[in-house]
Order: C-alpha cells, then structure tokens, then sequence
C-alpha cells in the first residue's frame, strides 16, 4: 500500500448536483418545483407549520403548571449519610462533599430526610432537615446546620 494510491471506497462519495445554474444544472425550476411561497427566495415556514394542518402544538392540549416560586430540594436520607460517612471516613458532612461524592450536584439545594438508622456522629450542613432527621442527628452527638 502506498500513500499515492490511496482513494475513497467505490460509492462513499458523490457530487453535489450544483441547482440554479442554467439549463445543463437540472432545469429552470433548481429542484423547487414550479410556483408557490416555497419556489421564492427568502422563503422560510415559521415552526411547527405544518402546511395548513391543525399543527402538534395546538392539537395537543394544554396541562400542568410550574411555579416560579417553589424551591426544589434534593432529598437525601440518613442511610446514605451513614454510607458516605463509612466511604470518607469523616463526620463532618458539607455541601462540597455530598457534591464531590456524586450524591448532589452544584445547584442542587439539599434537605436532609430521617429514612434509615444513624450510628455514627456527623455534623452535616444543608439547606433544610426535616424534624425526624434533625432528632436523629442530635440523638447521636451531631449537629445539623442549615445554610443559605
């Protein structure tokens, strides 16, 4: 095999028919077919037109509602607590090690839930406990410190 030789294989390339360039091109109409808003130049459909038709997003109905207002939490339970103090070996539980550890992201806001059983003493920081969390916590030496 030598550098010279070397091609494409047979069929994996093509030409691109060059439309709009007098009679030997195709024809006069460039591939647009004959008249209408769509053989003009400058034409362009708005989206979601569909030629007329009723078009998907009115013939879908409209449903549910986002408030602007609510804050989103991320829950995470005292068992996954526990599992992450046993991985770290450290009680002290922040914001940037839940996110290092992959069990929150960056923009998540973190409230603390009370699913499983606590052992050892942390001292976790988050932006909300709920009242069965923040006892269990505080029953086994540790504090639970909401942030902003």
């Amino acid at each position: 095999m030598k550098l010279h030789t070397l091609k494409p294989a047979t069929g994996s390339t093509k030409t691109n028919k060059r439309l709009g360039r007098g009679q030997g091109s195709g024809g006069s109409t460039a591939g647009r077919g004959h008249k209408g808003a769509q053989s003009r130049s400058g034409y362009a459909s708005r989206p979601g037109f569909e030629g007329g038709q009723m078009p998907l997003q009115r013939r879908v109905p409209k449903f549910g509602f986002k408030n602007n207002n609510k804050i989103y939490f991320k829950a995470i339970n005292l068992d996954v607590l526990e599992g992450l103090v046993e991985k770290v070996k450290d009680g002290n539980l922040n914001f940037q090690v839940l996110v290092a550890n992959g069990i929150a992201n960056k923009k998540d806001k973190i409230k603390v839930l009370g699913r499983g059983e606590l052992k050892s003493k942390i001292n976790v920081e988050a932006h909300a406990f709920s009242e069965i969390a923040v006892k269990a916590i505080e029953s086994v030496g540790g504090t639970a410190t909401t942030v902003k």
